[in-house]
């Protein structure tokens, strides 16, 4: 096991982390294409809260497998100790070089091009921005997972807030919009079970995230305890904005209205309080965006950092810096790659190349706990009531989701397995050399 960072993130960091990461920029932009899909007012609540409870199942695996393997690295490291070295590996690989990195390059972009909305600029002056924010956010979690954590606090408390307030100004100024909307609760006949799952899977898309807090669990206080309550804590505050969010846009907008919005929070706001209004909705993304930025950019190099103690990277992947206690290098290369990825403008490729292959790997984290309980006879501590029937919805959640994006497109859905599987071949290049340290040790 990789020797633990400094212990420095408490329950509120692990939470706003967990929070800040999930709360992104789409529920504040396009939450159409779920309307879309299940174009009822009752049939869309349900979408969000069936959403936010699978992401609550998915949520008690991880505080399960983080209680029974509380270090640096999370997912990563529940796959290689459950299964295989060669499946953690693979997570690794896909985060770095497409996941992981081009998300965070894809929400810089988006914080930019909101930024633009204040200060014009071009496609040029959007990546620079967007780079920018990269490396400005970087550096402040290479002073270390303190000040990172900090201000993960502080931009989440802002973005919960807006959430708040934009809720309680739909709800409150809201009423004569709401007496004028037309008498619709549905603008289609029998919905099919098919655009439900489609629907449900765009939903789990806007939670995605609530797993990362696992990486960071070598710095965080208490593991055991505290990583499986930020988990738990933080979804029930996203579960709970959203629903709120969709109830208030529904309240002052007609169900059509919705369905076709591309920047919905805004259109409500509009229509409630005018114009001038809108753009406090751009500020609301920005904060959002960087948020969601700056809770990525803190949790991913803790993994590349448990894999280069294990042997599995290049070495240097795995340097601590001597007085700031970070894995300074790796947040190094992820912040040069996610910058790279803007300037090319390959990163919306690669991650929806890519993305659906996560949902394979959290099927398996469901099935780790079987393996677990098997293999040692572990009992479940936060499932003691829910097992064995919340990991086995979520695995069969999990691999509807990847497969009926594999079924959308199978194009690209192949595309990203073989990228993915490029990783094979440099893992049996290194896995002589992590046979040796285990050896060793």
């Amino acid at each position: 096991m990789p020797p633990d960072l400094r212990r420095s993130m408490s329950l509120p960091h692990a939470t706003a982390m967990v929070v800040g990461i999930i709360l992104g920029a789409s529920i504040f932009i396009q939450p159409s294409e779920i309307t879309r899909l299940v174009p009822s007012v009752r049939g869309l609540m349900l979408v969000w809260l069936a959403a936010g409870v699978l992401t609550g199942c998915g949520a008690l695996v991880c505080a399960e497998l983080s209680s029974a393997f509380p270090h640096t690295g999370g997912v990563y490291v529940f796959l290689k100790e459950i299964f295989s070295p060669a499946l953690g590996f693979l997570w690794g690989w896909g985060m770095f070089w497409s996941m992981h990195s081009g998300i965070i390059a894809a929400i810089a972009v988006i914080l930019a091009r909101y930024v633009a909305y204040f200060v014009p600029m071009g496609e040029h002056g959007v990546r620079v921005v967007a780079i920018a924010a990269i490396l400005v956010l970087s550096g402040v979690n290479y002073l270390g997972v303190k000040p990172g954590s900090a201000v993960q606090v502080l931009l989440t408390t802002a973005k919960v807030g807006a959430v708040v307030v934009m809720v309680f100004l739909l709800f409150w100024f809201g009423g004569p919009a709401h007496h004028a909307l037309p008498a619709e609760t549905a603008l289609a006949g029998p919905i099919s079970f098919a655009a439900y799952g489609l629907a449900v899977a765009a939903g789990l898309f806007a939670f995605g995230g609530w797993h990362m807090v696992t990486y960071a669990a070598g710095e965080t206080r208490d593991p055991e305890r505290t990583i499986p309550r930020s988990l738990l804590l933080g979804t029930l505050v996203v579960t709970a904005c959203y629903m709120l969010l969709n109830a208030a846009y529904l309240y002052v907008l007609p169900l059509s209205g919705v369905a076709h919005s591309t920047r919905v929070a805004a259109d409500a706001i509009e229509h409630v309080l005018g114009a001038r209004f809108g753009t406090a909705i751009a500020l609301v993304v920005v904060v959002s965006a960087l948020g969601g930025v700056n809770g990525i950019i803190l949790a991913g190099p803790r993994v590349y950092y448990a894999m280069a103690q294990d042997g599995l990277v290049f070495r240097w992947l795995g340097s601590v810096h001597p007085r700031r206690q970070t894995p300074y290098l790796a947040i190094l290369a992820q912040a040069l790659w996610s910058s790279a990825l803007v300037a090319t403008n390959s990163y919306s490729q690669l991650v929806s190349r890519v993305i659906y292959t996560e949902w394979f790997f959290f099927a398996l984290l469901a099935a780790g706990l079987f393996v677990l309980r098997r293999r040692s006879g572990y009992k479940p501590a936060f499932l003691a009531r829910g097992y064995p029937l919340i990991p086995l919805l979520f695995i069969v959640a999990s691999v509807g989701i990847a497969v009926n994006q594999i079924r959308a497109n199978p194009r690209d859905s192949a595309m990203g397995l073989g990228l993915l599987l490029l990783g094979l071949p440099v893992y049996f290049v290194w896995s002589p050399k992590q046979r040796k340290q285990m050896t060793a040790k």
